[in-house]
């Protein structure tokens, strides 16, 4: 019997999805178009009408400050301005994980776990 119990506990772990980090939904979704460094110069862009932006100075584009609620709404697809390529797809429109409570001011917002991630990473790669 016990090892029915640990073959079921076994197989249960198995079922459940690997939470992923923001550099490896980089490297899975971006880097490809903005490079492995976010410099904007991965292999695909080389085929892009748009050269994809450099994603390390965001923060230095916005006076210092990194919009991480901007950041998000472009990469969901949410909210881009008419400037913006549509080579990039609108990541929203797919599986971007379970969703999280991200407090701000007191209010709480769900925020898919992906998208979180990935926009903590581009924070972390800002120059």
């Amino acid at each position: 019997m016990r090892y029915v119990i640990i073959l079921l506990a076994l197989g249960l772990t198995a079922c459940v999805e690997e939470p992923i980090d923001g550099r490896t939904a980089y490297m899975e979704n971006c880097a490809s178009c903005h490079g492995a460094d976010g410099k904007g110069d991965g292999p695909a862009a080389r085929d892009l009408a748009v050269a994809p932006p450099d994603l390390t100075t965001i923060a230095a584009r916005n006076g210092g400050v990194f919009p991480v609620n901007q950041v998000m709404s472009t990469i969901d697809g949410l909210d881009r301005g008419a400037h913006f390529s549509t080579a990039m797809p609108e990541f929203g429109a797919g599986d971007l994980g379970e969703t999280v409570i991200v407090e701000e001011q007191g209010l709480g917002t769900p925020v898919p776990m992906k998208l979180l991630l990935l926009s903590e990473y581009l924070e972390s790669i800002q120059q």
